[in-house]
């Protein structure tokens, strides 16, 4: 279908000049406005999984116009089998955070514009197969981002919003250098800027010479790659503008962060880095397999000790996404559609966990499980609110990998991965498992268990739209939980073709 990856892309701008129209104080229409906006878009999206060839490993449906055409930049879009899943997330987490918007007050306007902003951007990360339009997507992602933290944040959303751009941008500056390398090793011609022609360790001979010394273009330049992406996913040591981006942050902002966002840092990984620079990747594999079993342990940790439960969720993906990276390094099959696999569960089963914090803070207006001055900050909620409970307990269960639930078939298959290549590691690894299964389930009993406290007695249970953008997260964590062969039919191809790339180093 010509042109439907365009429509995807720029449906969303389409509504955020709708929502700028608007007259200001109709605020019922903006909502409206947006909401059917992401709607449409997401219905694209589904439109796009009818139209995609699941048995074609390479991009498809491939759109290009010349952009700027001294220089070879081209207006050049495709999908594949690994940028598909993250699409149809995309679509479908913020057609629910714009339900979960709804009792946002504070210039509404600005706030829904933005959010669709950041919607198009992400779409353009995913789509891209020209660096440099890429690059532009990537940048631009920040500005809304930027101001929807630092504008309808918490009480230190300047700091949080001012720490995330700095970390994200200097990624982004090491990284343009790798880009600018990469066009002039290209010979400036005109595939200069494609990525899938720069594909297939077309570097690994060339030398570089810097600072009087000659060095290997690969192993340099995947550094620089690999930095940007880090960063963003986050890696530890490159983690901490995370948990006060997350706690400062609106919660259907935390739930783009983390459903979407972070998985841009992967598939970074996945179509840039072990594409390009697949020796590179291959020999540094067990450096990435070391930094993301630290980030598992370490992330598991942090949460452990957290008595703020949306830090203690955000800390969790950080733990998350190191099973991510342990998956991808692994180099094989099992190992990298676990990972791929895993970015699309955690994007669900995180989303839930970071919409049902938000749901508890509108009526209680703090986050604490323990307050500063030792008392409990909710007791009971089971009692109170037993149809956010039962929606808790399968968020829970789904983010800590229990089999039925969407994590575990993701986490079983990085395991299965990852041991021929890393044993030691794969032992080691469980620990984040156990943890994790131990922080969700000690702050499940500190806050639903034990006497009802008085302020939680005025709590209301769930109401109709909350249950409403609720209900597919809970039907996305059990049906691919127990079925989740349509998603991994998706990317087989596509991850079965980077495999055997890489087994050629």
């Amino acid at each position: 279908m010509n042109g439907l990856l365009s429509m995807i892309l720029w449906a969303p701008i389409l509504g955020m000049l709708a929502v700028l129209v608007i007259p200001k104080g109709n605020d019922n229409a903006t909502r409206w406005t947006a909401l059917v906006s992401t709607a449409i878009t997401f219905a694209l999206t589904l439109v796009l999984y009818a139209n995609f060839d699941q048995s074609i490993p390479g991009v498809q449906l491939t759109e290009t116009l010349p952009w700027i055409s001294q220089f070879h930049i081209f207006y050049k879009l495709g999908i594949d089998g690994i940028s598909l899943p993250m699409t149809l997330l995309n679509g479908l987490l913020f057609f629910l955070c714009i339900m979960s918007s709804w009792t946002v007050e504070k210039n509404l306007k600005g706030y829904f514009a933005l959010l669709l902003m950041l919607q198009s951007t992400v779409f353009g990360v995913f789509f891209s197969l020209d660096f440099f339009l890429f690059y532009v997507y990537w940048e631009v992602m920040l500005i809304p981002m930027f101001f929807l933290i630092g504008v309808w944040g918490g009480e230190n959303r300047e700091y949080a919003a001012v720490k995330f751009f700095l970390y994200t941008f200097f990624g982004s500056i090491v990284m343009l250098v790798g880009i600018i390398a990469l066009y002039y090793a290209t010979g400036k011609g005109v595939d200069s800027f494609d990525i899938i022609a720069m594909h297939g360790g077309k570097f690994t001979d060339m030398t570089v010479h810097i600072f009087g010394t000659d060095f290997s273009f690969e192993r340099l330049f995947f550094w620089t790659m690999f930095l940007g992406f880090a960063i963003k996913v986050p890696v530890f040591p490159f983690h901490t503008w995370l948990p006060h981006a997350h706690v400062q942050a609106p919660t259907a902002v935390s739930v783009i962060l983390a459903g979407v966002l972070l998985k841009m840092g992967t598939y970074g990984f996945l179509r840039f880095s072990f594409p390009i620079f697949p020796a590179a990747s291959v020999e540094y594999s067990t450096i990435i397999g070391v930094l993301g079993l630290i980030s598992v342990i370490y992330g598991a940790l942090c949460a452990m000790a957290q008595d703020d439960i949306k830090k203690l969720i955000a800390y969790s993906s950080v733990s998350h996404m190191g099973f991510v990276m342990m998956g991808m390094a692994a180099m094989n099959t099992q190992g990298m559609n676990g990972a791929v696999l895993q970015m699309f569960n955690h994007g669900t089963s995180t989303a839930m966990m970071f919409l049902l914090i938000g749901v508890l803070y509108e009526r209680s207006h703090h986050r604490w499980i323990v307050r500063p001055d030792g008392t409990k900050g909710f007791g009971g909620l089971y009692t109170q609110m037993p149809k956010y409970s039962i929606i808790f307990i399968i968020g829970m269960f789904a983010s800590m990998g229990l089999p039925g639930l969407s994590g575990f078939i993701s986490e079983a298959l990085i395991f299965l991965g990852i041991y021929p290549k890393f044993t030691t590691m794969t032992v080691l690894a469980l620990i984040g498992l156990l943890l994790g299964a131990a922080y969700l389930l000690w702050a499940f009993k500190r806050m639903f268990f034990g006497e009802v406290n008085d302020e939680v007695k005025e709590y209301d249970d769930m109401n109709l739209r909350e249950v409403a953008y609720m209900v597919p997260l809970c039907i996305c964590v059990v049906v691919f939980g127990i079925f989740p062969s349509p998603i991994l039919n998706i990317m087989k191809a596509s991850v079965g073709q980077l495999v055997d790339l890489l087994s050629k180093y």
